[in-house]
């Protein structure tokens, strides 16, 4: 079943038929499903609308930002205590994890830009 909209607002509309639906096809063996368009993706093949993809990918790149970057400080405070060497583990933790944080980033966007 092909459904075609037609609607000119220069002519009088029909009370019945506002917006001049014809049906044009055999009605009862073909599937009402559109066709797909030229220039029109599809949905995401997990089943997700489009802005819980994209919520989901900014959760993804904000654990990979501050998680490494948070945990290597707290690890480098931890350290510096344990061993009293005040701000040396904790400056080379933060810089670990600001590092760690940079390759999780870049290894997401290079997997992005494959997968396209």
């Amino acid at each position: 079943m092909y459904l075609t909209i037609l609607y000119t607002p220069f002519r009088a509309l029909d009370i019945y038929n506002p917006f001049n639906i014809c049906y044009t096809g055999d009605y009862m063996t073909t599937t009402p499903r559109l066709t797909k368009q030229p220039g029109t993706s599809e949905a995401a093949p997990s089943g997700l609308s489009g802005p819980m993809v994209l919520l989901m990918t900014a959760l993804d790149t904000t654990w990979r930002a501050f998680v490494p970057t948070i945990g290597g400080t707290f690890l480098g405070i931890g350290i510096d205590h344990l061993f009293n060497i005040a701000p040396i583990a904790t400056v080379v933790c933060l810089i670990l994890g600001f590092g760690l944080s940079t390759l999780l980033i870049a290894r997401q966007l290079m997997s992005v830009r494959r997968n396209k």
